[in-house]
């Protein structure tokens, strides 16, 4: 007998496609990954973003960068134009127009900030109900809405504010109330293409629940534009609060608030003219902060760049 060498086997290679892409070393790019990678390529969003930034800095740490007290009067010191003891200058009641601006950016974040989400949330509401439930509930409310559409934003605002008097809360109730409307049809349009979907109507088959499917499955699938109109109307609802008290009917006079600064600065137009033009560009700065994110956010959200 004969001995037989045994015969050398070869171990298979491991197939590459077979092996996880992190054991190469290639981190999967995830979707808000994705998202965060085309926004911070806008330039003009990350402008837009540092722009933010800079007014809720100057917001939350007002009492400590504010050279003086908004409130403060120096009577002998009246109307002083910019030099470097007051380098806004100082208004008519001999207050430092600096601090004055900078605390009014307090004001319009909050009213813009409160006043956007409180519409955002009744315009989700609503929306969700028109755009999945249909039919007599989607014609009421959008025919309310459309009421809403054809009223004015400052004139009703004027209206609420005359009824329930002047101030801050006022004032986010009165936009947040003539600002919903949009939300809510945006929302509507956007559900009623994503209602037919394929993993909804699977999720309707298996019996979840209407509320599981508009909070699991469509809402999250349906908020984009919402987010962006948010973001975006942020600058409006500060040009409203703006207007409203330059108007005499939003915050009370004393209060740091640009819309009274400008309201102020009015008197003087053609000859101290920094009165009026350091709130508004103050302003200015702000809204094109919040509309620049808006149109990056945008861009980011949208499938057809991706």
């Amino acid at each position: 007998m004969t001995d037989v060498a045994p015969r050398h086997v070869e171990e298979p290679l491991p197939q590459k496609d077979a092996v996880p892409a992190a054991a190469f070393g290639i981190r999967q790019q995830t979707q808000f990954g994705d998202i965060r990678r085309r926004f911070l390529r806008n330039k003009l969003a990350v402008a837009g973003l540092v722009m933010v930034a800079v007014v809720f800095l100057l917001a939350l740490l007002a009492p400590l960068v504010s050279p003086y007290d908004p409130r403060h009067q120096d009577l002998l010191h009246t109307t002083q134009s910019p030099s470097g003891a007051h380098l806004f200058g100082t208004d008519e009641l001999g207050r430092d127009q600096l601090s004055r601006v900078i605390y009014g950016s307090r004001i319009a974040i909050i009213v813009g900030l409160a006043s956007i989400v409180l519409a955002l949330l009744i315009g989700v509401i609503f929306g969700s109900i028109a755009g999945y439930r249909g039919g007599k509930a989607d014609s009421v409310i959008m025919r309310t809405a459309d009421a809403f559409f054809a009223f004015p934003l400052l004139i009703g605002a004027i209206l609420i504010i005359l009824v329930t008097g002047r101030g801050v809360l006022p004032v986010i109730l009165a936009i947040a109330i003539f600002t919903w409307a949009v939300p809510a049809r945006l929302l509507r349009s956007s559900i009623l293409s994503v209602r037919e979907a394929e993993y909804v109507e699977a999720a309707r088959s298996l019996g979840a629940s209407s509320w599981r499917i508009v909070t699991r499955h469509i809402l999250p699938n349906s908020l984009a534009p919402v987010l962006v109109y948010g973001m975006v109307s942020v600058g409006t609802a500060i040009v409203a609060e703006t207007a409203l008290s330059f108007l005499g009917v939003g915050v009370s006079p004393d209060v740091p608030d640009w819309g009274n600064m400008i309201a102020s600065g009015r008197a003087f137009f053609g000859y101290k003219d920094f009165l009026w033009v350091m709130p508004s560009l103050a302003l200015v700065f702000t809204v094109l902060g919040f509309v620049f994110v808006g149109d990056g956010l945008r861009d980011a959200l949208d499938p057809r760049l991706r």
